[in-house]
C-alpha cells in the first residue's frame, strides 16, 4: 500500500516536498483524513500559514467527515500562525515565531499527551517567503520536532520545492532533521490524463533501519488525481496499486 497509513509513526518526522506542478495537498488530505478516520484514539493539529481553513475543511467534508462534530469534540484543532507570528512581530520581537511556537507546545502538551496523535505544518516555505530569516526557521522547527518526540507525537511538514536540484539552506536543514522524506514531483514531460505526478519515498540520515520499503527516484510511484482522491501505480503501467 502507498503511501503507508502509519506513516510517520509516533515520535517521527515526515518531510514533504512539492514543485509548481506537482502540489502534494492531496498528501496532507489524504493523512488529515486517514488520522481522523481514527479518531477515536487520536487527534490532529493542523497549522495553516495561508490561512485556506475553509478549504481545507470543503476537503474533508468530501471525505465524509464530520469536521464541526470534531472540532466540537477537540479531534481536530486549526491553528492559524499568522495572528501568532504578527503579534510577535508588531511586538517588536526579534523571535517572530515564538508566539507560535509557544502555542503549539500548549496544545501539544495539554491536548495531545495521553493519544495517539499528529501535527501538520502546511507549510515552511510560505514562512520563508514572507522573509523570516533561515535561521529562525531552523530553529522553530527543530524546537517543534523535539516537541513532537518529547510527546511521541508525529509531524509532517510540508515544503514547496522552487528550485529543483538546489536545496536552500532550510530545506538542507528539513532533509537532516527528518525521519521520512515524501518527494512529490511532475513528470519530465510535464503533466498529463493519466499521470499527475510521481512519488519517492526516502529516509533521513538519522533513519538506521527503515520500517517502510524505500522508493528512489529513479523508480517513482506514478499517480493520477481523481474527483474523489488519488490513484498510485508502479512506473508505466498504468494500473492501480490501491
Amino acid at each position: 500500500m502507498f503511501p503507508p497509513n502509519n506513516l510517520p509513526l509516533p515520535a517521527e518526522t515526515l518531510l514533504v516536498t512539492d514543485e509548481l506542478y506537482a502540489p502534494a495537498d492531496f498528501i496532507l488530505h489524504r493523512h488529515l483524513v486517514s488520522s481522523l478516520k481514527g479518531a477515536s484514539s487520536s487527534k490532529c493539529v493542523l497549522v495553516t500559514v495561508s490561512g485556506d481553513v475553509g478549504r481545507w475543511k470543503s476537503v474533508i467534508q468530501r471525505s465524509n467527515v464530520k469536521v464541526a462534530q470534531y472540532m466540537e469534540s477537540g479531534v481536530l484543532t486549526f491553528l492559524d500562525a499568522m495572528p501568532h507570528i504578527v503579534s510577535a512581530m508588531d511586538g517588536g520581537s526579534d523571535k517572530p515565531l515564538m508566539n507560535l511556537l509557544e502555542e503549539l507546545k500548549r496544545l501539544l502538551n495539554v491536548s495531545l499527551a495521553e493519544v495517539r496523535s499528529s501535527v501538520i505544518l502546511d507549510d515552511i516555505a510560505s514562512l520563508q517567503w514572507m522573509g523570516i530569516p533561515a535561521p529562525d526557521l531552523v530553529r522553530f522547527t527543530r524546537a517543534l520536532s523535539a516537541l513532537c518526540r518529547k510527546n511521541n507525537i508525529s509531524l509532517v511538514i510540508r515544503h514547496h520545492v522552487t528550485t529543483p536540484g538546489e536545496p536552500d539552506d532550510v530545506l538542507k536543514h528539513l532533509l537532516q532533521l527528518c525521519t521520512y522524506h515524501l518527494d512529490v514531483f511532475p513528470l519530465s514531460s510535464g503533466r498529463s490524463g493519466a499521470v499527475s505526478g510521481q512519488i519517492a519515498l526516502h529516509c533521513g540520515p538519522g533513519t538506521a533501519k527503515p520500517v517502510h520499503r524505500l522508493i528512489p527516484r529513479s523508480a517513482a510511484i506514478q499517480y493520477r488525481l481523481t474527483d474523489v482522491g488519488s490513484v498510485f501505480f508502479d512506473r508505466g503501467t498504468g494500473s492501480g496499486v490501491l
